[in-house]
């Protein structure tokens, strides 16, 4: 054997290897992925981050290269060295990029041995337990590693671009003050101010605004944030955004040049070209035709409003609902005759989750509707509605009657979960939509008050100020979402900058100057000093991996994720402490 960690260098990865190195002698270094012995030659898939290449060991290579060829056991660390040749004809792999060629072992080092590993990387039928447990095996997974450096390429463009365009990057502090609204705040305990205690950015809002007022006109950062919420395939307690902020601008300017990022992004890691400008809606567009803020785009199915001609049906429901101040709207499913009435029944249940109380539902027919609700509705409201919705022998119409938030809510889902079981989603498609116009406050039933859709930092319309006293519900905010196949990806807004407009928001959302001062006082001081128009947006970083790389979980896209119970079953975190470190914090535990 040879000792290639002193004597030689490795001369190739594994994946790099091609018909251009044929009788080339090569060195190369990784993992034995698989091992065949077939009849005395041995076959080895040699596996390194770019990818795998056949190593073949024969036996009058000799006890030093052979005999120790049969000791190779999955995961193995080997380094051979070899001469490439071509794969004898009916022999290649087109599955793999190296398949047309193999490596003739001449000499070989067992680097190191493995224990039989937990799982084999090949299985995709692994619980996702075992596999964040075992996450450094995990991570050898090809698919797993190509998610990461697609990550690495997502991060590197997005830094080039934003380097070209007069950006600066600034970091800002993980030790921050709690200012507890919207998500809860991950607090840290402090030692030398006891009983005191800092909290995790769950975005560095204040402090890139603060970069404005300075004076930095344009500030970018790939940063990691900190949410302690409940959480889902999506969504992770630490995250991280591409967090940008920008001074005399408006939304025009933060859309276009997004919008410029997003084609860089995905030309430069994906090859894809994406059309600009990007397409735009109104929060109440959205709304009204999708039946949420992040619509998916990829397919039609859009929610038609039939309030004015069914509301005095002889369907009592749909007339009752009316009369009350609320809606009827449908959405029609194309060609959907695979849906058996077991199915169209069993919707009802999954509408039933956002709060409606039924779901009625029509099949059209050459002459007529197969439906239950067909007998209480008079022919020329059947015609009307058959024209609305546009609909043709085969679809299926299905009608939601209850308050606009439900109505919305439910057909805005069964719309997707209808897509996603007839089909109709391109997975290949990417449908960019801006969303725009969000209310700038909403009205909490738990805290019975008007609460910051966004954050309390966002600007309004300014011709929708008086509105803020009088009906702050219907204030426009000049806050925008980027969505991208249904998931939102980014979001900001514009910031206010004056003083006297902040004072009016905070007092809207119930805020007495002295809480606002208590929260937000270094930030309202800093407004004093002559701060410019400002205005950002934050990408979920994770969030676009996930969506660029096709993969189900954020978890895929994470090196080193937490479970969906905020565990690190790799570390063992959180873990217990010390009574020391306990006492030197001055806390105790209850």
């Amino acid at each position: 054997m040879t000792d290639f960690i002193t004597k030689d260098k490795r001369t190739h990865y594994c994946g790099d290897v091609g018909i251009s190195d044929i009788g080339k002698e090569v060195i190369l270094m990784g993992w034995a992925h698989r091992r065949r012995d077939h009849g005395g030659v041995i076959f080895v898939d040699l596996r390194d981050r770019e990818g795998i290449v056949q190593v073949v060991f024969n036996p009058d290579a000799g006890d030093a290269v052979h005999g120790q060829a049969h000791r190779i056991r999955s995961e193995f660390v080997l380094a051979v060295k070899g001469k490439v040749r071509k794969r004898p004809d009916g022999m290649e792999n087109p599955a793999l990029k190296t398949g047309g060629i193999e490596v003739i072992v001449s000499e070989l080092e067992i680097m190191n041995e493995s224990k039989t590993p937990p799982f084999s990387l090949d299985d995709v039928e692994i619980s996702e337990n075992v596999r964040l447990k075992y996450r450094y095996i995990d991570l050898r997974r090809p698919a797993i590693q190509q998610n990461l450096f697609l990550r690495s390429r997502l991060a590197s463009a997005t830094r080039n671009y934003f380097d070209k365009n007069g950006f600066i990057e600034v970091e800002t502090p993980f030790l921050g003050k709690s200012t507890p609204e919207g998500a809860r705040d991950y607090l840290v305990p402090s030692r030398i101010y006891q009983g005191m205690f800092y909290a995790l950015p769950q975005s560095p809002q204040i402090f890139k605004q603060l970069l404005m007022v300075s004076g930095f006109d344009r500030y970018y950062q790939i940063v990691k944030c900190f949410r302690d919420e409940d959480l889902r395939a999506d969504r992770q307690p630490e995250f991280t955004q591409i967090d940008v902020e920008m001074s005399f601008i408006t939304e025009e300017d933060i859309m276009q040049i997004m919008e410029g990022l997003m084609a860089v992004i995905f030309k430069s890691c994906l090859g894809r070209e994406i059309a600009l400008p990007l397409p735009r809606l109104t929060y109440r567009d959205a709304i009204s035709r999708y039946g949420k803020d992040n619509p998916d785009v990829r397919f039609g199915m859009e929610l038609v409003d039939l309030t004015d001609i069914v509301k005095n049906s002889g369907f009592k429901l749909f007339q009752e609902v009316a009369a009350s101040g609320g809606i009827i709207k449908a959405i029609k499913a194309e060609k959907a005759a695979s849906l058996s009435r077991k199915d169209l029944d069993g919707l009802k249940d999954y509408v039933a989750v956002y709060g409606a109380k039924g779901l009625a539902w029509a099949k059209v027919n050459a002459a007529d509707w197969t439906s239950p609700i067909y007998k209480f509705l008079q022919p020329a409201e059947v015609g009307n509605i058959g024209k609305k919705m546009n609909a043709k022998e085969g679809d299926i119409i299905f009608f939601v009657a209850d308050t606009p938030r439900v109505v919305n809510d439910s057909l805005g889902n069964l719309r997707l979960h209808l897509a996603k079981k007839l089909n109709l989603i391109d997975p290949e498609a990417l449908a960019f939509t801006w969303i725009t116009e969000f209310p700038l406050m909403e009205y909490s039933d738990t805290e019975k008050r008007f609460v910051s859709t966004h954050h309390p930092f966002t600007s309004p319309f300014l011709e929708d100020l008086p509105l803020l006293k009088s009906d702050p519900g219907k204030v426009r905010a000049r806050a925008y979402d980027l969505v991208l196949n249904g998931s939102e990806i980014g979001g900001g807004s514009i910031r206010i900058h004056r003083k006297d407009v902040q004072a009016q928001a905070f007092d809207a959302l119930g805020l007495s100057e002295e809480e606002a001062r208590s929260k937000f006082g270094f930030l309202l001081e800093a407004l004093e000093y002559g701060a410019p128009p400002h205005g950002g947006i934050a990408f979920g970083l994770d969030r676009l991996t996930m969506i660029m790389t096709h993969t189900e979980s954020i978890r895929d896209v994470i090196a080193f994720p937490k479970t969906q119970k905020a565990a690190c079953l790799l570390s063992e975190a959180p873990s217990k402490v010390s009574i020391k470190q306990l006492m030197e914090l001055s806390l105790k535990i209850v």
